[in-house]
């Protein structure tokens, strides 16, 4: 098991609230994430998630409450490249773009070092070493548009890595990917977090499979049901609503009135 540091915050969550004109999105959310943790943030669709991912992102701005990034308010926090993110791909890139994929990768350098400065031998070594880490060496002078969908998953992540980021969030990373590869995509993210001690944010729907793979489990529905084990998590909720809209019965201490 990878070593959580349950004293080092990297990103703490303190009574969150989003809405978009008078439609509340999310009320009152805190928690805080730990030094080398597997956070699933998991919730029926249209419950938040994703918009909370972008409030600790900074891309969005809460209407209540704040986030504070390795200790510093978002608002002060400058130091981007400790922080990796891996947006939902469908969104994320047009797979035509002719860029290979170690164009892509080294794309993930620019914040570290700029968008117009000359790429270095250095850069071609962070680049390459970060495809190692994700299995796709081999594919580095492919196109990006002629991989699959796990493929080209991978090669995000590995964009992500370039960067050398602390904690890297992936929102939603297994949609349209096949199953096979879908299991190949969470022992990947599994190596990542126990060998490199990287600290991940994984939004999902699929409750079942974050479930098995995670540390901890934030569930919301708006406000945080609950914050726990996916152990403890499984235990106190009933199977037959797993996969409904009612998980809140599977909280003890965060009441919904």
């Amino acid at each position: 098991m990878p070593h959580v540091s349950e004293v080092k915050n990297i990103v703490e969550v303190r009574g969150i609230g989003f809405s978009y004109g008078n439609d509340p999105v999310l009320s009152d959310i805190t928690f805080d994430i730990h030094e080398g943790d597997y956070l699933g943030v998991i919730g029926p669709n249209g419950s938040g998630k994703t918009t909370l991912l972008k409030i600790m992102l900074g891309l969005v701005k809460p209407s209540a409450g704040k986030v504070l990034l390795f200790g510093r308010d978002i608002s002060e926090f400058r130091d981007w490249t400790r922080i990796g993110y891996v947006p939902q791909k469908v969104t994320n890139f047009d797979v035509n773009f002719p860029a290979t994929v170690h164009e892509v990768v080294l794309m993930g350098l620019y914040a570290r070092r700029g968008l117009f400065k000359g790429v270095t031998k250095k850069d071609h070594q962070i680049s390459m070493r970060a495809l190692d880490q994700v299995g796709m060496r081999e594919f580095h002078n492919r196109l990006i548009g002629d991989l699959s969908g796990g493929q080209q998953q991978r090669v995000f992540i590995a964009r992500a890595l370039a960067g050398q980021p602390e904690i890297i969030f992936l929102d939603e990373p297994t949609t349209g990917i096949d199953e096979h590869a879908q299991a190949e995509f969470y022992t990947l993210l599994k190596k990542l977090n126990e060998k490199l001690g990287l600290t991940l944010v994984l939004v999902s729907h699929d409750i079942a499979m974050v479930a098995k793979e995670v540390m901890h489990i934030a569930c919301i529905d708006r406000t945080l049901v609950c914050h726990t084990s996916p152990q403890e998590f499984l235990k106190a909720s009933k199977p037959d609503n797993i996969f409904g809209q009612d998980v809140r019965v599977i909280t003890h201490h965060h009441h919904r009135h």
